[in-house]
């Protein structure tokens, strides 16, 4: 079955309903000598609502249907019946959507949790029927109000994944494999650059059925931050992570230096938005399974300074102490 295309932008053209027109209408019966007006009111039209949804992951429907239209409410009749509600049109977003309004550039909703809402555009207030008009010495008014038009607005969407935890890696350093040794999600996994082509999040469950959230971004590489590579348009995903993981090729089977890689990702997130370099972070030294990787990991970490935790995605070596370490540093972050 082909996966459906993933869209962390969209631009929403949203046009809320049309209030509903007053009515001019009088009363006619048999016995009554003297009616008067008895127009109703209209409606409202309906609003454009946007919603968190976590089920949802892509903005992918909005993209390729940008111009929704809210219902038009109804019209005011005789015997000061009210028109009927335009209905609201609720459109679903992922969680972590960011409300931009395109003419000015300001931000207007984040939409984080499940179930935020934000309405995008109001609906027209109905105009108001003949009854409105009714005096004691002139019934016999003709005035009325339209509806008022619903808001037309532009706006810019832009997603920005919400996880818990975001990895970080030079393509081929095995980010994909490691989520699906930690994970239940299955990202596509092969022996060249940029097989990642779109975030996924997979889900790590404990012991004691506690989880988090990882994310997996396509790999970065010098440059990343100016438009060099897939990466620099899934950079802004990392924002919302509270930990960063470092997926190092520590046998640098590329033929890349993992202590040059180390410093290139710090480097690319710091000129991308400096706070990233604060968060709470793993280090993961992949590949442990071939034989220069422990020459790596010696200078590496006589260098920074710093141990890796040590693994290999391919045989799983590893992979436990990582998930304890995790549940650690998920404990750490959340008591900040």
């Amino acid at each position: 079955m082909k996966s459906r295309r993933f869209v962390d932008t969209a631009t929403l053209h949203a046009k809320a309903g049309k209030g509903g027109d007053g009515c001019v209408s009088w009363r006619r019966e048999k016995f009554v000598e003297m009616g008067g007006p008895d127009g109703g009111d209209g409606a409202r039209g309906g609003h454009i609502i946007l919603k968190a949804d976590n089920n949802t992951d892509s903005l992918v429907d909005i993209y390729f249907a940008p111009h929704r239209n809210a219902q038009d409410g109804g019209s005011g009749g005789g015997n000061t019946l009210r028109g009927k509600t335009g209905k609201d049109m609720l459109i679903k977003v992922p969680c972590g959507t960011e409300v931009w309004d395109s003419s000015g550039g300001e931000m207007l909703a984040d939409l984080i949790t499940n179930g935020d809402e934000f309405i995008a555009t109001h609906g027209g207030n109905g105009g108001m029927g003949n009854y409105r008009w009714r005096t004691r010495t002139f019934e016999a008014l003709t005035a009325h109000s339209d509806g008022e038009p619903g808001e037309l607005k532009t706006l810019k969407l832009e997603l920005k994944l919400v996880a818990d935890a975001s990895l970080a890696g030079f393509p081929n350093a095995g980010k994909s494999s490691l989520l699906t040794a930690i994970s239940s999600a299955h990202p596509k996994v092969g022996a060249y650059p940029f097989t990642t082509l779109n975030p996924i999040v997979g889900t790590v469950v404990f012991d004691d059925y506690s989880h988090l959230t990882v994310a997996d971004l396509p790999g970065l590489i010098k440059g990343a931050h100016e438009g060099i590579g897939l990466g620099h348009a899934f950079l802004r995903h990392m924002e919302r992570a509270r930990c960063l993981v470092y997926v190092l090729d520590m046998a640098g089977i590329d033929g890349r230096d993992p202590l040059d890689d180390y410093m290139n990702l710090q480097n690319e997130l710091k000129l991308h938005k400096e706070e990233l370099l604060e968060r709470p972070s793993l280090i993961v030294a992949n590949k442990m399974d071939v034989k220069q990787a422990a020459k790596n990991l010696t200078r590496f970490t006589k260098k920074f300074r710093k141990r890796p935790i040590c693994i290999s995605a391919t045989t799983g070596d590893g992979i436990d102490k990582l998930k304890i370490a995790l549940k650690k540093l998920q404990t750490k972050t959340s008591a900040r």
